[in-house]
C-alpha cells in the first residue's frame, strides 16, 4: 500500500514514517498543502494521512480538493486538535477517520485496515486471476490456501498489475506506484522485482503471467 504523509513535525515523520515502513507500506511525505497537491496528481496513492496544522494552512482544506479527483481516496486525519467540535469538523469535513495525537501505532493501524475494507474504497475486497487470490484491503496474495511470501516491492509490483490485470500497464505508472519519493531506482531496479515476482508465482503454481512489453510496461493475465 502507499501512503502519502503530510505533516510538518519532522521528529514525528521519522519515528512514522520508520514505523510504516516496518509494516511494509511505501510512504511519501510532505510538508506543506501546495506540495500535497503536487503529489496527489499522480493519482497513485491509497491512502492519505494528514495533519491539519501545516504552514501554509489547514489541512482540511485538501479534503475536499482530494474528494473531488477520487471521492474514494482514504483520508486519516493525524492531530492534536483533538476537542470534540475540532474532531466533528474534520469528519464532516469528508475525512474517514480522526485520530488525536499522541496515538498507539497499533491503533493507526488498525484504521487503516478499517477504512480499506470499506466497500466505497474500491468496490472490491479482492481480486483473482489464476490460482492467485490477492486480498486489496491487507495486501496479501494467496495461492491454494497459502499466503505468498513477497517482499515490500513485490508486493506493490503484484498490486498495481493485478488492478489492471489484462491490460497493459505503463512502466512509468508501474514505477510510479512501487517507489517513493525518496527511492534511489537504477534502470533495472523495476525489472529485477519483476523477475523475482514472476519467478515466485511460477513456483507456487499461480497460474497467472507477467509479460513485459518491450518499450512500454508489463501486461498481467491468468494462464491460458
Amino acid at each position: 500500500m502507499k501512503i502519502l504523509l503530510i505533516e510538518d513535525e519532522l521528529d514525528f515523520v521519522d519515528s512514522l514514517r520508520r514505523a510504516l515502513e516496518r509494516e511494509r507500506f511505501v510512504v511519501d511525505h510532505v510538508t506543506t498543502l501546495k506540495l500535497a497537491r503536487e503529489a496527489t496528481l499522480s493519482g497513485m496513492y491509497e491512502i492519505v494521512l494528514l495533519d491539519r496544522t501545516l504552514p501554509d494552512g489547514d489541512g482540511l482544506s485538501l479534503v475536499s480538493e482530494l474528494r473531488s479527483c477520487n471521492p474514494a481516496l482514504p483520508i486519516i486525519v493525524l492531530s492534536a486538535r483533538g476537542e470534540i467540535p475540532e474532531r466533528i469538523e474534520g469528519l464532516d469535513e469528508g475525512a474517514d477517520d480522526y485520530l488525536v495525537k499522541p496515538f498507539a501505532l497499533d491503533e493507526l493501524l488498525a484504521r487503516i485496515r478499517a477504512v480499506r475494507r470499506r466497500p466505497a474504497v474500491s468496490g472490491v475486497t479482492e481480486i483473482r486471476a489464476g490460482a492467485l487470490i490477492f486480498d486489496v484491503a491487507n495486501d496479501e496474495a494467496v495461492v491454494g490456501g497459502v499466503r505468498l511470501e513477497l517482499t515490500r516491492r513485490e508486493l506493490r509490483v503484484l498490486s498495481a498489475l493485478m488492478k489492471r490485470r489484462g491490460r497493459t500497464l505503463l512502466r512509468e505508472t508501474l514505477e510510479q506506484a512501487v517507489y517513493g519519493f525518496d527511492d534511489e531506482v537504477q534502470s533495472n531496479t523495476l525489472d529485477s522485482h519483476v523477475s523475482r515476482l514472476r519467478r515466485k508465482l511460477i513456483e507456487t503454481g499461480a497460474g497467472i503471467e507477467i509479460h513485459a512489453i518491450r518499450g512500454v510496461g508489463y501486461l498481467l493475465r491468468a494462464e491460458k
